[in-house]
Formats: structure tokens, sequence, C-alpha cells
């Protein structure tokens, strides 16, 4: 039986993550990055192109339950047989060198059958290893990969189908031990790590993690989940937190919106800031700010959307012929085209980043004003250039009304800086003017009065869910009849059975690509959000807490929702959809996020 999106749980070791379904397959894993090539990639293809499950030998499709440890990302899966139950604990132990895939099988009652299927392939499926026997291991070579699997003596592995099988057998209260490991093949054997106490010190570095969260308020369990996904998305040696960790999960069944979501985006940098000050993490956002600063730096004019982790800025696109795509939806893509897009949203959510930084009283680094200029100067000489928008639309260029809404951010924040008295130059008068300028510019030419709501684009008849973002960046105070005017028009012409899509798409589609896509998540829990800044707080809990239902069993959301269908739709988990849990839980409990 194929897996639905949402029958996936994450682990990770802060650098990478691996998916595990619930029949126990690991079905996606790229090693040693986030972005790097996939050695499972059954979750785009088939078993073929790559996965490793572990399970009862007479279990059925799918686990009795699972669940993590409690303020961890450390995995918990349980099977009942009719012969016993037993527990399989999957995690990644932060890497002390060589990144660690390690699976525990425990016997909780009775005895178990146990069977196992490790099918490596390198390059995202394509490549098969070489696999031979080395002291006790089972080695796969190909090319500069190599993967090294321990288990325990007892168990016997041996080769089928280019596959490494096993079978035992577990009784109540024994434990058996797999350990994966990767690592470069021209360099020695990784040290050996000890799976139990690999999973002790997992579990005391997630729980004193966890334990450092401030927020006490309604729906805390559900704001941590989401603060340990954020975690789990954070490439710990850079700081950059990617998007999702997966690429080419579709917008809609069997269409062809599939993009490589593995990279680190401007348009988060300031909501994600905000989640994790308000919830305490301020190291965290320390080193999301700084991976920011690294990034942008440079031209002002080359200032891209979006990064590798480390802040590469080359993210070329090509399609994957070989892989058949999540239930058919090709093509499957890695890299991001969208990278070479003109989006002027991105200067004022920077400059609004570092605003959000300085207010929180983060250490400021000497060279951060100077940016922040150079990119303002820039903004004001290029903010009436028509660009591609918030969602990436590979279509005409438009006057988008959220971009010219971030440059009015962008000029804000520098004229409310330099009014403050802070100790910062810059031409205040000339920011005065942009800021004035934009924001008329905004309500005369992005407004229809007619129907009493902001439009996608200057002259569009479209909407467009970012501009429910307008009170909260402050454009327009939650009360004024505009305002207002555009939750109600969204609510309405972009409600889809009471959840909200980021545009419309029916017909011809606003980026040229045929079918359509689910209700965007993110956007609905800025509707959420908007509601209770208007005054209708009945109507934001209950949307809130409907939201809060369509997470997975595990507290997982991925970017979009089918609520016809009732299925999770694109990149999972998703990072944006999180950070839209944690700021609306926060905003109904009474807290704002920073900033």
């Amino acid at each position: 039986m194929a897996l639905r999106i949402e029958d996936y749980a994450l682990i990770g070791d802060l650098q990478t993550s691996a998916l595990v379904g619930t029949d126990g397959s690991v079905d996606w894993l790229c090693l040693p990055r986030f972005d790097s090539g996939a050695c499972f990639a059954a979750l785009l293809g088939d078993h073929e192109n790559g996965h490793w499950r572990l399970a009862p030998a007479d279990a059925g499709p799918t686990c009795t339950c699972r669940s993590y440890v409690d303020g961890s990302l450390v995995l918990e899966t349980f099977w009942e047989t009719p012969s016993g139950a037993v527990k399989v604990t999957d995690f990644m132990p932060q890497r002390d060198r060589a990144p660690d895939l390690m699976r525990i099988v425990e016997g909780i009652s009775g005895s178990v059958d146990m069977v196992g299927e490790l099918r490596l392939r390198f390059d995202y499926g394509r490549v098969v290893p070489w696999v031979r026997r080395v002291d006790g291991h089972r080695v796969a070579v190909a090319g500069p990969d190599s993967m090294w699997l321990r288990s325990e003596p007892e168990v016997k592995t041996y080769g089928k189908g280019l596959s490494t099988c096993s079978e035992f057998t577990v009784r109540k209260g024994e434990r058996v031990s797999f350990v994966l490991t990767w690592h470069p093949s021209h360099e020695p054997r990784p040290r050996q790590v000890d799976p139990g106490k690999a999973l002790a010190g997992s579990l005391a570095d997630w729980r004193e993690w966890s334990g450092r969260c401030t927020y006490r308020g309604p729906h805390r369990d559900a704001v941590l989940r989401s603060l340990i996904t954020l975690k789990a998305l954070t490439h710990q040696p850079t700081g950059g937190i990617v998007a999702a960790p997966t690429t080419s999960l579709p917008e809609g069944i069997g269409g062809v919106r599939n993009w490589d979501y593995r990279f680190c985006w401007l348009r988060d940098s300031t909501l994600t800031l905000g989640a994790l000050l308000s919830a305490g993490y301020q190291k965290e956002a320390v080193a999301w700010r700084d991976w920011l600063l690294r990034a942008v730096a440079g031209d002002p004019a080359d200032l891209q959307i979006m990064y590798g982790l480390g802040g590469e800025r080359r993210i070329p696109e090509t399609e994957l012929p070989w892989l058949a795509g999540f239930e058919d939806s090709v093509p499957v893509r890695i890299g991001n085209a969208a990278v070479d897009q003109l989006q002027l949203d991105v200067y004022g959510e920077v400059i609004d980043s570092l605003h959000v930084a300085r207010a929180a009283g983060m250490p400021t680094k000497k060279h951060a004003w100077s940016l922040q200029q150079a990119l303002l100067d820039f903004l004001e000489s290029n903010w009436r250039r028509p660009d591609q928008g918030l969602w990436e639309v590979r279509g005409p260029r438009r006057h988008f009304v959220h971009s010219k809404v971030m440059a009015w951010v962008a000029a804000d924040r520098a004229v409310r800086l330099l009014e403050s008295g802070a100790e910062h130059s810059g031409d205040l008068d000339a920011w005065r003017r942009m800021r004035d300028e934009v924001h008329r510019e905004v309500c005369e030419k992005g407004y229809d009065a007619e129907r009493g709501t902001f439009t996608q684009y200057y002259g569009s008849a479209e909407l467009d869910a970012a501009t429910l973002l307008i009170p909260r960046f402050g454009f327009l105070p939650a009360d004024d009849p505009r305002v207002v005017g555009t939750v109600d028009a969204v609510r309405r012409d972009l409600g889809h059975h009471g959840l909200v899509r980021r545009y419309s798409t029916d017909g011809v589609t606003v980026d040229g690509l045929p079918g359509s896509e689910g209700t965007f998540l993110a956007c609905s829990f800025w509707l959420a959000d908007a509601l209770h800044r208007i005054g209708r707080e009945r109507a934001a809990h209950e949307l809130f807490e409907r939201l809060l239902a369509l997470r997975n069993d595990v507290g997982l959301l991925a970017e979009e929702y089918d609520p016809v269908s009732g299925r999770q739709l694109g990149n999972f988990p998703q990072a944006f959809s999180h950070i839209g849990l944690i700021g609306t839980a926060l905003a109904l409990g009474g807290e704002e996020t920073a900033g």
C-alpha cells in the first residue's frame, strides 16, 4: 500500500534528516547534508530507488502506533502481532564526525520474528553500490559514497536481489541494534558509536534543548513540536534553516508543481526570527541572523531569494527522469530555478529581520548597518520595478502588492531606527519620502475600492493571501476598513472548505503551469492571525483548532492540504507551516512574536 505524505515522520542530526514511514521503511535520506544526493529515494519512486524497511515478518501494511519521545526527535514505532509486541526506535544522533542512522529493536512482550531489507541506491536512487563484508560489517561503495551497516553478531545478513536482508527473532526484554554510517569512500572507516549510549545522549541533548522553551501558554505541546521541527531543519554548522528536507513532493497529486525546498529562503527570515526569539531560543536566532548576514553580503543588486545551506548562490535546477515521482507526480527536480527571479520583497524581509534582532537585544554586528544602507539605497532606486513576487510565479513580472508593502517595511524600519536616536547615520529624509510614496502608491493602485480589498498586483482582479500580513507588518492598523475588507475578501474568494489558497488556481494558473494545488497552510494560519487582529476571536480560534487537527499523528505539517481528499500536499515537513503555527498560537494566547 502506497504511503501518503502524512504517513512519514522526521528524524535528523541537525545536518540532514530522514523520513520514516508507518510501514517501518526509511524512504528518504540525503547524505551528508540536506541538499546532498539521496541514498534512499523510494519516496519519489519505488523501493528499487532505495529504502530500509525493518518490521515484524507478519506485520500488516502499517504499524500499530508511533510517537516521538517527549521533547525529542527520537521516534518510537510500536507493532503488535499475534505472537508478541515490539518497538523500533529510530534516531540520528548529533554527529561527531560521520552521520549515523540508528535503529534499535526492543521486545515488549512475547516473541516476534523480524525482517529487514536494506536497499542502498546512491545519487537519488540511480547508482547501485558494490557491497562486501569487512570485519563483520556490510560495506557499500559507489564513487564518492560509502555506507557501513553494523548489527548485532546474532543477526545474520545476506544478499538478495541487490539488497541486504536480515531475519531475526526478538523476545521480551531483548534489544537488537543496527547502525548505518556514511562517510567519504576515500577516507578510513569512521569510529564506531555504541547505539545505546548514542540514544541516551540524543535524548539528553533534545530534552535539554526543549527545556529552554519559555512558552507556557495554550497549545504548548503543539508549539514545542513545531519548534523541534524548526530545530531539526537547521543546518547546525552554518545556522541556515531549510524550507523543507524534501524535494518534489507535489502540490497537487499527479501534477507538475514539484519543487526542491532543501534551501534557505529569505522570505522566511523575519517570521523565523520572531518565532525563535519569542520562545526563548536566542542562540538559534543569532545563528540564523548571522547566516543571513553572510548570505546576503555583496552587491545589493545580486540579492537572491534563496541560498544554499552555507550561503551558496548557484542552485541550478535539473530534472531526474529515472524517478517516477510521488504517485506519478513528475518531473522530479533538484535545484531551484526560482533562485534567479527578481523578488523585491526580500529586501524588506532582510531589513525587517535585522530590526527584529535589534529590538530583541541580540548582539549587533558592526557591518550590519552598512549592509542595510546599501540594500536601502538599491531599493530606493528599484522599488518601482515589477517583479515575480512572494510566490515565485514563473510568468511575467508584475507590480505585486506584497512586494511593495515590503519595500515600505524596509524604509519604515530604517526611519524608525534613526528616529529612535540610535547611533546610526543615513538619509532620513530620503527614506521618509520613499516610505510615504510607497504607501500612497499601494493604497491608490493596489486597492480595489469597489470591492473593498487589496489585490494581488496593480490593476488585477485577483487576490493574494499575502495581503493578510498587512496589519502584522504595520502597513495599516488592524481596524482600518481596508484591512477588514481584505480579510473578508480573502476568506470569501480564496477560501476552500474553510481553509485558504494563496492565490486563485482556477483555469489558467498565475504561474502558467497546469493543474491545481491545495490550500496553503501558512496562509490559513495567517487568516487565523488576521481574524484575531480584527477582533473576530471565535472565528480565529475555530480556524486555529481546525489547523491543529490537520497535523499528522506525530505533529507534522506539509506545505499544503487538500480538504477534499483529506491529504497533506507539498514538501514535508514545511518550516513555513510550522512557523505559522507558532506565530498564531502565540498571538491567540495573548503573546506577540518578537518584533
